[in-house]
């Protein structure tokens, strides 16, 4: 490949993004990552930057990255090792903070041309504070929220993304940076707000949309349609996975239960057998019941069923449940706006499994073919 200009690419990865989300801990903030640790949590982001990695396929760049497990040790493992240029800034054996990924997305402002970030809402907000509206940027998800709209649909799209850069096929869009507070997440609150706007090369297809809230009486009035026809049509002795989102949680407000807004619950026979369940708590009940139905809507305007917020539904736990037992519902303004919905479950055969065609429950016994993808190359 001949190469008419080098792209000199920055490149941070925040090593603990997204190793709540299995436990059940919706964000790795403050003392969460500790609480991770002790539920087995095990790293996210480093494979999903080496997933990147490998997937590029232009030759025409560099690497310009930070030390260790911030980039470094994860260029090292990928077929890209030769691109390195340049490892910024030691930050020593100590644990990595969001004050090194600041500093070192500063020092890049003047080296760079694109910089790229594992990450999630609350790393964006870090590149936000440190880069501004001076740098070109791509995000590679690997946090558990993720509701900016900077956000590349998966891995391998970052990098086809990335190459579009390249190849100047893009054009700069600002689009916002996007975070909750996660302490009110944990206790079921919504508190999101616009941090800033980060500059994003966006091309068709490759890029998520940013994060939409539905409301109003007749929203409300199809949640009930949509619950009760559940309710109604229950399988006895069959446990009910009801995953995040007000549109879910309806189902519990139908049956007289207090469930988790925005964690994964479990019901059974009209009573709660699990609150607020974990990877382990799923997979336990898997084990235990030869039949689990699992329940759930798409995020906002972005389209994810999967990947985005209810990580704990992990790709062992889906294997295990399979398509089938899948029931997706979605409220008729929601899903007059999404021509498709995503998977990006962290597992390309699991997302592969999940693919097809689906009838989404829009209204008492009402339902709209729709088709669920995966972004390969």
């Amino acid at each position: 490949m001949t190469c008419s200009k080098i792209v000199k690419m920055g490149f941070i990865v925040n090593p603990i993004a997204g190793m709540g989300g299995r436990v059940g801990l919706k964000g790795t903030d403050g003392e969460a990552y500790k609480i991770a640790l002790e539920r087995g949590a095990q790293p996210v982001s480093p494979q999903r930057a080496i997933e990147f990695l490998n997937a590029l396929r232009n030759e025409c760049f560099e690497i310009y990255t930070a030390p260790g497990l911030m980039g470094e040790e994860e260029v090292s493992k990928s077929i890209h090792t030769g691109k390195l240029a340049r490892v910024i800034n030691g930050v020593g054996n100590r644990e990595t903070t969001r004050e090194d990924t600041i500093r070192i997305a500063r020092e890049m402002k003047g080296l760079v041309d694109i910089l790229v970030f594992v990450g999630g809402d609350g790393t964006a907000r870090d590149i936000y504070t440190a880069v501004g509206m001076e740098l070109p940027v791509i995000a590679v998800p690997s946090g558990v929220k993720m509701y900016s709209s900077i956000f590349a649909l998966n891995p391998y799209a970052a990098a086809d993304l990335l190459t579009k850069f390249i190849n100047g096929e893009t054009v700069i869009v600002e689009r916002e940076v996007l975070d909750i507070d996660e302490e009110a997440f944990r206790q079921d609150k919504i508190a999101i707000r616009v941090y800033g706007y980060l500059k994003t090369p966006v091309y068709p297809g490759l890029i998520q949309a940013g994060k939409s809230i539905y409301s109003g009486i007749d929203e409300e009035l199809n949640k009930e349609s949509i619950a009760e026809y559940i309710v109604e049509t229950m399988n006895p002795y069959t446990p009910y996975i009801l995953g995040p989102g007000s549109t879910v949680k309806a189902i519990c407000v139908k049956l007289g239960l207090t469930c988790t807004l925005l964690g994964v619950d479990i019901v059974l026979d009209g009573q709660i057998l699990v609150k607020d369940a974990w990877e382990d708590q799923l997979l336990g009940i898997l084990k235990n019941y030869s039949s689990v139905k699992l329940v759930v809507t798409p995020i906002g305007g972005q389209g994810f069923i999967f990947g985005r917020g209810n990580q704990q539904l992990s790709p062992r736990v889906l294997s295990l449940i399979g398509r089938d037992n899948i029931i997706i519902v979605a409220t008729e303004s929601k899903i007059r706006e999404l021509r498709e919905l995503y998977v990006d479950t962290g597992d390309p055969a699991v997302d592969k499994m999940l693919e097809g065609y689906y009838r989404v429950l829009i209204d008492y016994g009402r339902y709209r073919v729709v088709r669920v993808v995966s972004y390969t190359h």
